[in-house]
């Protein structure tokens, strides 16, 4: 577990401390859709998890503080190994990747030696190595669309993004069964009672939605295709059924717009905030620039394993990565 704060922080001017650091270490600082706006406002790129980490690795920075999860920062060694690449809490995880235990996945590619591993980017390093492509909700089209009907694919570990692609694709992956507690925590009930308060106005969802969800949604992709298509819809309202935090991003580019998420459980609850991304702070932001901990340390033998994952993915859909465009469902 990651240390508690201890130090009383409360005559810093943070921001500048920030700002201070970033140059003195030379780094670039990341934050995720889902981090708080505060942090969003910090950082010098904000977009999805690969998107972000291609990024970094295309500056000269010598230090890479991601604000985002613990999958997201090591995805960032992966393609920075000479970068420190620091995370403001290492207990920032993800429901996803806790779902799938390298050594249980081991065991189920073990079991189907005539699949291919088709894996969502939201996994360990450790999973991405035992994978023979990544994808991403961006990608994973693309990609799908270039695997020959009759190849047998296990698709893990998110089943509502697996389960969405058989549908639109027709095909019969082996899905492993995990899912994204915040996704998961939408009410169709509540979307619904939505919908009929605003009536015309679309739905964009997040493919880790469950079918529930998605199949009420006008347009589903990932969190930069939602923010693509919040900027071309030609309403003036768009219920978005994903981590409410990229609204801010929504509401800075197009103030004229109201967006509204879309309720979990009984519609008034938060539990479609990440707990997880909500556990980095300005305050643990300054502390990781400081004292360059925590950081994320990895063997080369399992970088390059999964790199080689990572690469195969590029190979395949280069230009869709950052554009986050499923489709319309």
């Amino acid at each position: 577990m990651t240390a508690p704060i201890r130090e009383n922080l409360s005559g810093l001017d943070l921001r500048a401390e920030i700002e201070r650091l970033r140059k003195e270490r030379n780094a670039v600082i990341l934050a995720h859709y889902y981090q708080k706006p505060e942090i969003q406002d910090l950082a010098d790129f904000v977009g999805d998890s690969l998107e972000l980490s291609r990024k970094a690795a295309d500056t000269d920075a010598d230090v890479i503080a991601f604000c985002g999860v613990k999958f997201m920062a090591e995805t960032a060694k992966i393609l920075s190994p000479q970068k420190t690449v620091i995370l403001p809490d290492m207990d920032a995880g993800c429901s996803l990747e806790d779902s799938c235990p390298p050594e249980q996945f081991a065991r189920f590619r073990a079991a189907h030696p005539d699949h291919i591993a088709l894996t969502y980017i939201n996994c360990s390093t450790e999973v991405k190595a035992l994978s023979d492509i990544i994808v991403t909700s961006s990608s994973a089209e693309t990609i799908l669309a270039q695997i020959p009907p009759e190849q047998k694919i296990i698709f893990g570990p998110d089943r509502h993004l697996g389960g969405y692609l058989n549908r639109k694709f027709g095909r019969d992956m082996l899905l492993w069964p995990g899912v994204c507690i915040v996704h998961e925590a939408f009410s169709e009930t509540e979307l619904l009672k939505l919908k009929a308060q605003h009536p015309g106005a679309p739905v964009a969802a997040h493919p880790e939605c469950p079918p529930h969800i998605v199949d009420h949604a006008d347009y589903v992709g990932s969190t930069s295709g939602i923010l693509q298509f919040a900027k071309s819809f030609p309403g003036d309202t768009l219920i978005v059924a994903t981590e409410p935090h990229i609204i801010h991003q929504m509401e800075r580019a197009l103030p004229e717009k109201t967006f509204i998420g879309a309720p979990g459980a009984d519609g008034n609850c938060n539990c479609n905030i990440c707990p997880y991304m909500a556990l980095n702070t300005i305050e643990k932001l300054y502390l990781a620039l400081r004292d360059l901990q925590p950081r994320i340390e990895m063997d080369e033998e399992l970088r390059l394993g999964a790199k080689k994952s990572l690469d195969r993915m590029l190979e395949m859909a280069s230009g869709t990565v950052g554009k986050g465009d499923l489709g319309r469902a």
